[in-house]
């Protein structure tokens, strides 16, 4: 089974397919985590919520991402101020849970799903590390990427 790879590119021969489930799934996953929410108009719902906070006051002590604006007109930012950085999927209370809720939607080639992320003060970075088991071959599969923390 091949996917449309992402980037989107055009050959000779219409979109570019990648052959690498692996590969495939890795693009998604990291499109799904760079795109910040409610920036694709054809399903608003898409992309990770992590970005549109980007902007905002992070506090390092605290693990958590400051409310610094009027969020009273944002009514999908609700609640999520009080979301955790650095912890797993398991606990509603972070934003693993929030992105492991966004893969399970998005990414149909995945089951078993699993997501922690982790903060390292010391070098300003987070941790995202994505776990599951492929539907088609039934292998397991792991993610990671690395978010550098805004000052």
């Amino acid at each position: 089974m091949t996917s449309i790879a992402i980037p989107l590119e055009l050959t000779a021969k219409g979109l570019l397919r990648e052959e690498r489930e692996k590969r495939a799934i890795d693009e998604a996953i990291n499109l799904i985590i760079t795109t910040e929410r409610f920036s694709t108009p054809a399903d608003p719902q898409y992309g990770f919520v992590f970005n549109n906070l980007r902007f905002e006051i992070f506090n390092e002590n605290e693990g958590v991402v400051y409310d610094s604006g009027d969020t009273k007109t944002m009514n999908y930012l609700q609640g999520i101020y009080d979301k955790k950085i650095s912890g797993s999927s398991k606990s509603i209370n972070t934003f693993a849970a929030e992105l492991k809720a966004a893969i399970t939607k998005y990414e149909p080639r995945l089951k078993d799903i699993s997501v922690s992320m982790t903060y390292i003060r010391e070098e300003r970075q987070i941790y995202i590390t994505v776990k599951g088991t492929t539907v088609d071959s039934r292998e397991e599969y792991a993610y990671n990427q690395t978010i550098r923390v805004w000052k």
